[in-house]
């Protein structure tokens, strides 16, 4: 995100997003499983590109100049599309203070100007070209695959709340930066893609390689959310919300179920899913209630998470010889 302001989805995020794949294979049921055509993960990055162009037709670079450090806009030949300094936005985007006025993660608006909207905008805002291409290139590889295999409305569902729960957990521990970017919400595409495997055990084969790929990139992404000026609280808590979404919305029929429903009338037919998956949804969703309940209530009420968690803010952000954590609010 633009250098001064930015806390997540910005500087450190770009690289990290490439790392966002895996592959898994299915030991498919049968053949009348059903493959869904991907159209709304294609139309989410259409979208998220016309926001960025109309970002940048706002922010009008030569004729509204944001940056508080001496420099000349970057590509001038595009006209008011052209970027701020360098020294400002490194990604080649907007100014922070346009970000803000058009819907950028911000405690103090969200809880005492009550924009709670912005817990939904700031995912569909990028701090610059660099940051959307990462997270659209990596909304690809991710999002396709699951649309077509679970179909628009569960992936859909995954991908908003997960990006809303990102944007809640970063809101109650970051409180002097703006944020944006849809990270939270592709976290929680990479935490359903885990649950998911889990709780469909039993018909996955390369059971363990699927899972230490996935364990792997996980574990690099978050690890590099504890750099400066990326939020990775944002990247926790949509990845907490997408993998208990996984066991809610992801779970497959268990092996034979389908030819199960065609046997003669008094012969005992098996349950659709095995017991753990309908124990593993039962225990997700109530955490899933209870969590955003605890969580906007803490919110709206003005609490500060660093309160409750002394330490938390070491998740985000590991002060070292060659930082300072309190770059995030240069």
């Amino acid at each position: 995100m633009p250098e001064v302001d930015d806390v997540e989805r910005g500087k450190g995020r770009a690289t990290a997003n490439n790392s966002f794949s895996a592959a898994s294979t299915y030991l498919v049921e049968d053949d009348a499983e059903t493959h869904w055509t991907s159209w709304l993960v294609p139309m989410f990055v259409v979208a998220n590109v016309a926001v960025f162009i109309v970002v940048m037709y706002i922010n009008d670079c030569p004729n509204h100049f944001h940056s508080r450090f001496e420099g000349k806009c970057v590509a001038r030949f595009l006209g008011r599309f052209s970027f701020e300094p360098l020294r400002d936005n490194p990604l080649f985007g907007p100014s922070s203070s346009t970000l803000e006025k058009l819907g950028a993660l911000d405690w103090d608006k969200i809880v005492h100007k009550h924009q709670g909207w912005r817990l939904i905008t700031c995912i569909w805002l990028h701090a610059g070209i660099i940051h959307l291409l990462a997270n659209m290139l990596s909304l690809i590889f991710i999002g396709i695959r699951l649309e077509q295999q679970f179909g628009f409305v569960r992936i859909g569902i995954v991908f908003l709340l997960s990006g809303f729960g990102g944007s809640v957990l970063s809101s109650l521990f970051i409180r002097n930066s703006i944020s944006v970017g849809a990270s939270g919400a592709l976290f929680g595409l990479l935490g359903a893609m885990l649950s998911e495997l889990f709780t469909n055990w039993t018909i996955y084969t390369n059971k363990g390689a699927a899972l230490f790929t996935l364990l792997l990139i996980i574990a690099i992404n978050l690890a590099i959310g504890i750099l400066p000026h990326v939020d990775n609280f944002a990247h926790i808590g949509g990845f907490l919300t997408g993998f208990l979404l996984g066991f809610v919305l992801l779970p497959r029929p268990q092996f034979g179920w389908l030819e199960s429903r065609n046997v003669p009338a008094g012969v005992r037919v098996k349950s659709k899913y095995k017991a753990y998956q309908y124990a593993l949804w039962l225990v997700s969703m109530v955490l899933l209630i209870v969590g955003f309940t605890v969580a906007l209530v803490m919110l709206f009420r003005g609490e500060n998470g660093n309160e409750r968690c002394r330490w938390c803010h070491y998740l985000s952000c590991v002060p070292t010889s060659r930082w300072s954590c309190d770059d995030n609010q240069l």
